[in-house]
């Protein structure tokens, strides 16, 4: 008898709430952060730990206490058996949606039954650039192909703005709909089931994302001054939040899904990567998206809901403008300007919205992309079971 094809599921998914800088989850180590996550994961499971064959963990500051594979630490801390491992992942911003990608690959190759995705960011405890203790990442030679120039991220944003003409009323209103998104989701309890709550060192509970801001205006983002560019359009408004988080996506085969007697929500699709230019930094989303069309036989029209990380309110924008999506279909929940960016957390934190989303709307295809340093982007496809 032939054996059947196989293939990735996603069987539950779930995060903690985003924290804001110094916010509620500062104080809690991002081992810890974690473990929390993974533990959630097998309590609405009902899985045996024991069972899974690895736990494949994106951190994108690999300093302090994020570093000796925080995967491992996670699992420990966890409680888990000590025969289940760890890799963790940097691909930048995109890390835990790599982590999918990399599951996704072990489970449909046989290498894997039954793994987690996901992954943290503390950044609170760990800040940005900790990694490099001030010495040059990039070498003469890539710095010299690119006539010197250091890439910066708030500069590729500056950049996105000018090429594609957009102003920046247009970059605050973007900016302000998502605060309004996320605050109705929250009212609307569309985030109660995917949020595991986490108990703070003094005791409360911190069950909802701190970022959202209520009753912004245009004119009040007008106040703010811009970072990157005297007369650009970026400011501290309209990109996203420095913030702390965790999001991890039990994974596996409708095959061992079956024996387990667990119930898929979504199946990996399809799953790419683009490379683009890396001084502007932020673009590979658009090509990453159409390499993943191109590849499903999918046409933009089919897929019900986006999820565009919003690294800086030009990113999806840009997006929207070359791929003619639907509007309201692009992060209905809202996105990182007003939930948040804890980085290597982040591209778990978008599929476990987006895989939830999907469920409660009968939604069948949503695809999710998300800009990363270097010039890249993921881009996945995912299917309702």
């Amino acid at each position: 008898m032939e054996k059947p094809m196989r293939d990735a599921v996603i069987v539950e998914a779930v995060r903690t709430p985003v924290g804001k800088r110094n916010g509620g989850l500062s104080g809690i180590h991002p081992v810890e952060l974690s473990a929390h996550v993974l533990g959630a994961l097998a309590e609405r499971t009902g899985v045996d730990p024991a069972a899974i064959d690895d736990v494949v963990w994106g951190c994108v500051s690999q300093a302090a206490e994020q570093t000796f594979d925080i995967a491992r630490n996670a699992v420990l801390a966890a409680g888990w058996p000590e025969t289940v491992t760890g890799v963790t992942v940097d691909r930048q911003c995109g890390s835990s949606q790599q982590s999918v990608h990399f599951a996704a690959a072990g489970l449909i190759s046989g290498q894997y039954d039954v793994v987690v995705a996901g992954g943290v960011e503390s950044m609170s405890r760990v800040p940005m650039f900790s990694a490099t203790q001030g010495k040059d990442p990039y070498g003469e030679k890539l710095l010299a192909r690119f006539g010197g120039v250091m890439p910066n991220q708030g500069t590729g944003a500056e950049m996105i703005a000018e090429r594609w003409g957009l102003s920046r009323t247009q970059v605050d209103e973007y900016s302000l709909a998502s605060h309004e998104k996320a605050a109705a989701a929250q009212d609307e309890g569309r985030f109660t089931a995917q949020i595991a709550p986490v108990t703070l060192p003094d005791g409360t509970v911190l069950d909802t994302d701190e970022g959202v801001r209520r009753g912004g205006t245009v004119e009040t983002l007008g106040n703010l001054k811009t970072v990157f560019k005297e007369d650009g359009v970026i400011t501290a408004g309209n990109s996203s939040q420095i913030s702390d988080g965790s999001a991890a996506l039990l994974m596996t085969t409708s095959e061992k899904a079956a024996e387990l007697g667990l119930t898929p929500i979504a199946r990996v699709h399809t799953a790419v990567l683009a490379g683009a230019d890396p001084v502007i930094m932020l673009t590979a989303p658009i090509p990453a998206t159409q390499k993943a069309l191109a590849r499903s036989g999918l046409s933009i029209d089919q897929i019900g809901a986006f999820e565009v990380n919003e690294a800086f309110a030009p990113v999806p924008l840009a997006w929207l403008a070359d791929l003619g999506a639907d509007a309201k279909a692009l992060n209905p929940n809202g996105g990182a300007i007003a939930l948040g960016h804890p980085l290597g957390g982040s591209g778990a934190r978008l599929m476990t919205t987006l895989v939830h989303h999907m469920r409660d709307n009968g939604i069948r295809y949503g695809l999710q992309t998300m800009c990363e340093g270097g010039g890249q982007a993921n881009a996945t496809i995912l299917e309702l079971v």
